[in-house]
Order: C-alpha cells, then sequence, then structure tokens
C-alpha cells in the first residue's frame, strides 16, 4: 500500500537535501506495442525533471513473495509523464503487464551512469530487442540540440519492428531489420557509407544482448568509432547494495547497476 504522495516524498527528499528514495507513482497509460511488449506511462516530476538517457528506474511488485524490484530503462519524458517499454519476462513483468490507468506502482530512481552525450556528433544509436527504449530516450533527448547533433537510429527485432514510429520525430535518420533479414552489423554494413558522408563523426550508442553488443564493439573498433554500452543484468537492488549484477572487465569487476549501466568499449575490453 502507498505510504505517502509522490509530492511527499519529493518535498521530505528536498528538505533532508537528497534524492527521493522509494514512492507511489500513478499510472497514467497502459498498453500492448505488440505480442509480449507492453508500454506503461507513470507520473513522476522527479525522474521526469531529471533522468538521463541510459538511466533506469526501479518498479517494485506488489507481490510481496517478489521483494526485488525489476529495472527498466525510461524510453520518453513529455511533462511529468515518464515512458516505460518493457517485455514480459518473468512473474515481475506478468504483474505490471496488468497494471491500468489509474493503478499505482512503486518506483525508485533514477539510478546508474547514463550516456556521455557531451559531444557534437552524429550518435548512432543501435539497439536490439528490448534493448530500444533507452535509445528512444536518448535520441529525444540529443534531438533538442542545436550545435549540429545528428540522430542515427539503427535497430534489430526479432519480427515485429514496434520502435521504429516511435524513434521517427527524434531521429534525423531510421534504419531497421528483422532476424529474417539479418542482424544490426549487416545494417551498420550496408549504412556505413552513409555515416562517413554525415556531416558530423559518428559515436555509437548501443542496447541490446551482450553478444550483440560486442559484435557492435568489434565494428566499431575497427573504423576507429568510439562507442558506448547499456549492459543489460539481473539486478538486485539497483545502487550497487547487493553485488547481483557484477560483470567481469581488465579493471576488475563491476556492478552494472551503480558503475553502469553504461561503459565504453575500452572499459569492457571488448576491442577487436
Amino acid at each position: 500500500m502507498p505510504t505517502a504522495s509522490t509530492e511527499t516524498v519529493e518535498r521530505q527528499a528536498a528538505e533532508a537535501g537528497r534524492k527521493p528514495g522509494r514512492r507511489t507513482d500513478r499510472v497514467i497509460a497502459a498498453s500492448m506495442l505488440s505480442p509480449g511488449i507492453y508500454e506503461m506511462v507513470i507520473r513522476d516530476p522527479y525522474v521526469a525533471a531529471t533522468v538521463r538517457p541510459a538511466q533506469f528506474v526501479n518498479l517494485y511488485p506488489s507481490d510481496a513473495t517478489m521483494a526485488l524490484p525489476r529495472p527498466f530503462g525510461v524510453a520518453k519524458v513529455e511533462g511529468d509523464d515518464v515512458t516505460l517499454i518493457y517485455q514480459i519476462v518473468g512473474a515481475g513483468t506478468r504483474e505490471f503487464a496488468k497494471l491500468q490507468a489509474g493503478g499505482t506502482v512503486d518506483v525508485l530512481g533514477p539510478l546508474g551512469k547514463p550516456f556521455d552525450t557531451g559531444k557534437t556528433a552524429n550518435y548512432v544509436l543501435v539497439g536490439g530487442g528490448l534493448g530500444v527504449p533507452p535509445l528512444l530516450y536518448a535520441a529525444q533527448t540529443l534531438s533538442k540540440r542545436d550545435d549540429g547533433t545528428l540522430v542515427t537510429s539503427v535497430f534489430g527485432y526479432r519480427d515485429v519492428r514496434f520502435a521504429d514510429e516511435l524513434v521517427a520525430p527524434f531521429a534525423d535518420t531510421t534504419h531497421s531489420i528483422i532476424n529474417a533479414e539479418g542482424n544490426v552489423v549487416d545494417l551498420l554494413n550496408d549504412i556505413e557509407d552513409e555515416l562517413d558522408g554525415a556531416d558530423q563523426k559518428p559515436i555509437i550508442l548501443s542496447c541490446g544482448p551482450t553478444p550483440m553488443m560486442k559484435a557492435v564493439a568489434a565494428w566499431a573498433s575497427k573504423r576507429n568509432i568510439e562507442a558506448q554500452f547499456s549492459l543489460e543484468a539481473r539486478m538486485g537492488c539497483g545502487y550497487g547494495a547487493c553485488v547481483a549484477c557484477v560483470v567481469d572487465t581488465p579493471q576488475g569487476r563491476l556492478k552494472v547497476c551503480k558503475d553502469g549501466p553504461v561503459f565504453t568499449t575500452e572499459q569492457l575490453g571488448w576491442e577487436a
């Protein structure tokens, strides 16, 4: 059951000089984008005002037998409303898929380190499967810049191109491919001349299955293209306390939730 309103939690956190903790948000909208893939909009002024691309929020199931939260990348922000896109992969996400407008869900965040988007560049957003949603928010954020920054989306889907229309308003160029047609590296090969001819040097931001991102890292490394990767992992707490999401790197074992989820090619040792 909710213990306090979002406004109360935010006010108390601000008075204490810290970020808001776990709080209860209202569900504004919920729908199915394609079979098994859902969109949920929650109202959270703090997340909306502070989240950066690739940061995530933790959602808590109401079922007390599922104590651990589930991490969700933010896909879009409009006013105080935050859009999350997710796939049903277990009991927790199956419970969230039952939520409807007017319901509530407990939230913590935003958490994690975001993409570094400080340079003027052609940001090539390479996503696969449910790695696409955080890149949608990256596209939305980057599209607001007036410094010559470009956005190129390169999305790979299993079979349904569920996000092409969502990214199109924020991308200068949109490309996608489904499994029957190939993979995102095939697509990168197809558009390589286009990337070389763009006004800005490419920087790859990627999120998706690890084998896909390793292949993208090798492709980028061979061409001396800077790349950042948002790792997906099973997270327990979301802020580095439970050590459930460590990843082996040349620098030792790092926590995806706290040290990432964004890492560079060099940090991960994924150079070709």
